[in-house]
């Protein structure tokens, strides 16, 4: 980004009001200070702006879907259209069919699920947890990490021209799972091009766009994807709820995710003594149970304030910001930024780094107990990835152990730092100069290990 670019990007939009943006914390080394929330990959602040919307619903909130009462109509209105308007935000197609879940996580599970039977699946090792391993009980191929965006493509057009198990006819169906944008180094991920090479190959996609729906627009069209999954708590929602939306003939045809009132439309009893259900066709299948409709109705909220703050705004900012965060982890040459595309390649708000000398739980807690920053330090739910990152990189053993090092084992963690579009350009500063401070200066304070953490040292 050029200096004019950036400075157009500070000028013409200041951080969206989130929660929390004034919270003070105490510091080891004596006072206060405001908290710099720096890890919304884990989970974004809520925006004020949602939360002043469920605060306007929640003295009208009841029962959703079948209740004769005002109050619950009103709430059924608002899930269903909230239903509409996250089916705007995605670009859905008149066809698709637009699930409520409780997240990420539960979208790709739900999926998973609903796979024929005969369905074969891709997913690349470099996936997070939540779309790498709801597949296990499927015929699930597992890629290597490529090293370019080109090298995936590539990656991903010999495994499905090396299907195996033709059936008569052809082959049998077969799904491919894919990340938008890695929560581990942020980068993005040449999805529309995968999309192509699957369908090229009679194969289905599915987006976990759980890191990319936050930081840029995420069209199910434009895209040309099968399924898309994301969580509400990282798009500024508060609630457990999540999403899962695209094609409908796999979904109809499952049975329902959950047996239960909602997802049935009529139970008899039969001559047996059993019971016989008939499911509905439509999203409730998968809905069953009372739904969470200010789970619902946050997300709602949510796509509506980015939409409405203009995504080219939000996207030129948050650049200014990586680019800063960038600009000062390179000027410490104990960093080593991770990443699988390299220093060019185009990626949101969340960069993972390790410094040398430091274990990197050691690091965070130092980060947090003595400037007020929050970042993340481990393996981020994305083991095989973080581990091919850092396995030819040994690592200094540091006061502090990382929990998933076992006796004898190299420590293998990493720092995380991540923001968006709440976040003040004075959390980035803080952090690039707490990152050069504690290289240069060391820890001010003493930690230790408690129960598989590395917490400050009582005095």
């Amino acid at each position: 980004m050029s200096v004019s670019t950036a400075a157009a990007a500070r000028s013409v939009c200041a951080p969206l009001p989130v929660l929390g943006r004034d919270v003070t914390v105490p510091l080891v080394t004596g006072g206060e200070v405001t908290y710099a929330a720096l890890d919304y990959a884990a989970s974004a602040p809520a925006l004020q702006r949602v939360w002043d919307d469920v605060a306007a619903y929640a003295p009208y909130y009841g029962s959703v879907h079948r209740g004769a009462g005002y109050l619950s109509q009103l709430s059924t209105d608002l899930f269903e259209n909230a239903r509409r308007t996250v089916a705007e935000f995605l670009d859905c197609r008149p066809d698709d069919q637009l699930i409520f879940t409780r997240s990420t996580t539960d979208s790709l599970n739900l999926l998973a699920r609903t796979l024929p039977a005969d369905c074969q699946v891709f997913v690349f090792e470099t996936e997070h947890h939540a779309s790498l391993l709801p597949w296990q009980d499927t015929r699930v191929t597992y890629l290597d990490a490529p090293r370019t965006p080109q090298q995936a493509v590539a990656t991903l057009e010999q495994a499905l021209a090396d299907r195996t198990a033709p059936i008569e006819g052809g082959y049998g169906p077969a799904l491919v799972c894919v990340t938008g944008a890695s929560n581990v180094t942020g980068e993005l991920w040449p999805v529309r091009e995968l999309a192509a090479t699957a369908h090229a190959h009679g194969a289905r996609i599915v987006l976990d766009a759980a890191q990319l729906a936050p930081h840029h627009p995420v069209s199910v069209r434009d895209l040309d994807v099968d399924w898309v999954a994301f969580s509400g708590h990282k798009l500024y929602a508060p609630f457990g709820a999540g999403v899962l939306a695209g094609r409908a003939d796999w979904l109809q045809a499952a049975e329902p995710y959950l047996a239960g009132g909602g997802a049935s439309r009529k139970v008899t009893r039969r001559e047996d003594g059993g019971v016989a259900v008939e499911w509905h066709e439509s999203a409730a299948r998968h809905e069953a149970g009372s739904p969470n409709v200010i789970g619902a109705y946050s997300i709602a909220s949510a796509c509506k304030a980015l939409t409405e703050a203009g995504w080219d705004t939000l996207v030129a900012r948050e650049e200014h910001l990586i680019a800063e965060v960038r600009a000062g982890l390179a000027e410490v040459p104990e960093v080593k930024v991770l990443s699988l595309f390299g220093d060019d390649a185009p990626r949101v708000g969340v960069i993972s780094f390790v410094v040398e000398g430091w274990n990197s739980s050691h690091f965070a807690a130092a980060l947090s107990a003595e400037y007020g920053i929050g970042v993340r330090d481990g393996l981020f739910c994305a083991h095989p990835l973080v581990r091919t990152l850092l396995g030819s990189d040994p690592q200094t053993q540091g006061e502090c152990g990382a929990p998933e090092a076992a006796p004898g084992e190299k420590s293998l963690n990493a720092i995380r730092v991540s923001f968006g579009a709440g976040t003040p350009d004075e959390h980035v500063e803080r952090f690039v100069t707490a990152v050069r401070e504690l290289v240069t200066d060391g820890a001010k304070w003493t930690y230790r290990t408690e129960d598989g953490r590395c917490v400050p040292a009582v005095s």
